[in-house]
């Protein structure tokens, strides 16, 4: 489905009428919607070996992206969800996973857990997500955007081992949602190829 900026701003106005407006609302809430995930990292030719312990903690997120609709924004004050097309999580749920998948692929750590299951890890990684999104930026034309901020803690003493910040800006093959969908992928491998070579080269 191709989401120009027309056709959002209408589903916007179309929201707040009443009769024909409030039965279409109840149509399309009852459709259900493709749902999507994206890739963790593959595993290396020839993963590396460590002895660490590390906990991924549920990154923290902005309210619109603490769930699993898909935020696309149409200005930059103004943000809709794809109308047709949803996460298979919420997506802090979504990124905590892509990253614990790829640093077991990668290697370089011992064990890699979401908790910390009753053994104390050598480091705790915390992540704000900032950017994870697509936007409209002319007509029939858009590009995605991934931000996070990773932060490494030692739980020896408590301190911050380093904190850095990891994004990617792709352009989409046009504004549809498989094509959204699809760019959002690419900037995800690209985050996540630099986020986990930190990891590995901190811890």
């Amino acid at each position: 489905m191709s989401l120009t900026r027309r056709s959002l701003l209408s589903m916007s106005a179309m929201a707040g009428l009443s009769g024909c407006g409030a039965l279409s609302a109840v149509s399309r809430a009852s459709k259900p919607l493709d749902t999507y995930t994206l890739s963790p990292l593959g595993p290396a030719a020839a993963p590396r070996t460590g002895a660490g312990h590390l906990v991924v903690e549920l990154p923290t997120s902005g309210g619109e992206l603490s769930t699993d609709r898909i935020l696309i924004k149409i200005s930059p004050r103004q943000a809709e969800y794809l109308p047709d097309a949803r996460w298979s999580e919420p997506t802090p749920a979504m990124v905590q996973t892509l990253l614990v998948n790829s640093l077991l692929n990668r290697g370089g750590l011992r064990l890699v857990t979401r908790v910390g299951a009753g053994l104390m890890p050598d480091h705790t990684l915390m992540t704000e997500i900032t950017a994870f999104q697509a936007e409209l930026i002319g007509p029939d034309r858009a590009q995605v955007r991934i931000a996070l901020q990773l932060t490494l803690i030692r739980e020896a003493d408590r301190s911050i081992t380093g904190t850095r910040r990891f994004g990617a800006t792709v352009a989409s093959a046009s504004d549809g949602s498989a094509a959204l969908i699809a760019s959002l992928d690419a900037a995800m491998q690209s985050v996540l190829a630099e986020a986990v070579g930190w990891v590995q080269a901190t811890t």
